[in-house]
């Protein structure tokens, strides 16, 4: 072999092994994104048994990650250019680090917050900037799996945050047998710390991966250091590829300028920006609108609805992360055989059945149920309040006042759901189940409606007078007993779940953030990423939002049918206006849609 030749091997290898450094950087940033939507949900049951935080202040604690989600990502992409995306990068990964102990050490609801509000900052800022870095940096030959592998590692982490969740209550369910109870109040404040410590590492991992990656070329090119941007392209492709790219950056750059010296302001409202961007943000709204996110949140009591038992429905869920998890690798392996746009369409189409095929079976059982609103009301106390322990003895008493003389529902495996009113503002209770021997009684206060305060009131109904819903008397709109299905009807409604989030991670879970970082122009791209993403993420937080509200009132099947209606639309936009993007680079995907070979 020539030297020349043993050079061009070295170069070669040197490239595997740096694209391979970049997937794996990819990979932690996802799993630190995984972890801020998972961690929560096996640390709140032990943080709300011994915090003494009210309901509300529990419900603030859940909610700051997405508020702290919402906030970052509207910023991110103005960050993004102003610092660079590798600073960016190490800074959102510092951020999660610090939240871990802010959070482990708190004592108070203070400290909590402020640490769950760094972890939603953290991932806005991950969401947006890892794709983003990917997406510049990759070659067109493997963006789609560099891409692909953060959303896969997304999923590990949330498996990870439930398997560490499944861990602990076992460990939880042991000491309870052999301790009293302020030992296993102990163990309890304990374990919802420790859970949170075990997120850590990734973060430290993270953090260090980002400090040996190269900033991003588009980026340089775009400050004008074209020879750094060239320098930062060979590390992951050849030296001919780097060549054409950087021409192609180029040809793009010129196209800004008026005249010599003279550049156009860049908008996205300039007309051909502005249907990649359209495309983008309709595609990250109809991909959360399928409900996903509401889906993997509300999955347990999903599957206790559905008739299995509550043991049953917590390892149902880790099931669902696992085929989420294992359907990501999947569509990793086919993003870049198979292309984006075939993908979507696969996905979107199973996801369609999947929905549709659940609310159906939601829909069998819920005919039979009855509303019992008189007589809920008539236990309503004269400080206009309801205390309602909803077991055998009471559903038996409720079915027969009702004049029910059906064999559908029986009183040891009923359902019910409360729908009630403080004047103009309307809350609903989550469905207790009668056969559920450690269930808490229903209790229907003033406060868990009617807001505390004017703002607050103006974001929950800004019709209502709320000085005459703090005097308003306790008014049930509905009272439904439903019955509880089978085990058997739980295990179809299982199954349905797996195929919704199968197809989902299959296809959309797996494009959607190239979509989100491909379609952007190069101009426009950060702040358009951020956008985009700010629409998804504040459809995700209205979903979640109105979820239990919804069922409560109008059943799961009307939840399920109405996300197969978003699904459709989605199917149609991916099938009719996206493009297949894969093996282009990204100035090829932008002349594209300028119109232009």
């Amino acid at each position: 072999m020539t030297a020349n030749g043993a050079v061009m091997t070295d170069h070669s290898a040197a490239i595997r092994r740096y694209n391979g450094f970049l997937l794996l950087v990819a990979g932690l940033g996802g799993l630190l994104y995984g972890i801020d939507v998972g961690i929560i949900g096996g640390a709140l049951p032990y943080l709300e048994a011994t915090s003494r935080l009210t309901a509300a202040e529990l419900s603030v604690i859940v909610a700051a990650v997405l508020l702290g989600t919402v906030f970052s990502t509207l910023f991110a992409g103005i960050l993004a250019d102003w610092m660079g995306r590798k600073p960016l990068m190490i800074l959102s990964g510092l951020t999660f680090v610090v939240s871990v102990p802010v959070i482990a050490l708190s004592h108070g609801y203070g400290p909590l917050f402020f640490g769950r509000l760094l972890q939603g900052i953290s991932g806005g800022l991950i969401g947006v900037v890892v794709p983003l870095y990917l997406a510049e940096c990759l070659a067109a030959s493997n963006r789609g799996k560099g891409t692909a592998i953060f959303q896969w590692m997304l999923t590990l982490g949330i498996v990870a945050a439930a398997l560490v969740g499944i861990y602990y209550s076992y460990r939880v369910e042991a000491v309870s047998k052999v301790a009293d109870v302020a030992e296993v109040l102990a163990f309890k404040n304990q374990a919802w710390r420790r859970i949170f410590w075990v997120s850590m590492p990734p973060g430290v991992l993270f953090v260090l991966g980002c400090l040996f990656v190269t900033e991003s070329p588009r980026w340089l090119f775009r400050r004008g250091a074209a020879l750094r941007a060239h320098a930062a392209l060979l590390r992951s492709r050849s030296s001919g590829q780097a060549a054409i790219e950087i021409e192609e950056m180029a040809a793009i750059a010129h196209e800004g300028e008026a005249k010599p010296g003279v550049k156009i302001r860049d908008s996205i409202l300039q007309k051909k920006y502005a249907i990649p961007f359209l495309l983008a943000c309709v595609i990250l709204t109809c991909n959360t609108a399928t409900g996903v996110n509401s889906l993997i949140g509300f999955n347990t009591s999903i599957l206790l609805q559905s008739g299995l038992s509550d043991l049953h429905a917590h390892w149902g869920y880790v099931v669902f992360t696992v085929v989420n998890f294992l359907m990501s690798a999947v569509g990793t392996m086919l993003v870049d055989r198979k292309g984006r746009r075939f993908l979507f369409i696969l996905g979107t189409s199973g996801i369609f059945v999947a929905l549709i095929a659940i609310g159906t079976l939601f829909l069998r059982t819920e005919k039979a149920s009855i509303d019992t609103r008189q007589l809920v009301q008539q236990l309503v106390e004269p400080g206009q309040q309801l205390t309602l322990h909803f077991d055998r003895g009471e559903a038996s008493k409720l079915l027969a006042a009702a004049g029910y003389t059906g064999s559908e529902i029986q009183s040891d495996r009923a359902s019910l759901a409360i729908i009630y009113s403080y004047g103009d503002f309307t809350a609903a209770t989550s469905f207790v189940r009668s056969d559920d021997v450690a269930a808490l009684p229903i209790e229907i206060t003033r406060a868990s409606c009617v807001p505390s305060n004017k703002i607050e009131a103006l974001f929950k109904n800004p019709f209502a007078n709320f000085a005459a819903a703090q005097t308003a008397p306790l008014k049930i709109e509905k009272a439904l007993i439903g019955r509880v299905p089978e085990a058997s009807h739980g295990r179809l409604v299982a199954l349905g779940l797996y195929m919704f989030i199968a197809f989902y991670a299959l296809g959309p879970g797996v494009c959607v953030w190239l979509a989100l970082s491909e379609l952007m122009p190069t101009r426009i791209r950060s702040n358009g990423m951020s956008i985009a993403l700010g629409l998804n993420q504040l459809v995700s937080t209205t979903l979640a939002a109105v979820f239990l509200p919804f069922v409560s009132k109008h059943g799961y099947s009307s939840i399920f049918f109405l996300f197969a209606s978003f699904t459709v639309v989605y199917f149609l936009v991916t099938a009719l206006f996206m493009p297949e993007t894969k093996g282009k680079t990204l100035e090829e995907i932008e002349a594209h849609f300028a119109g232009r070979a």
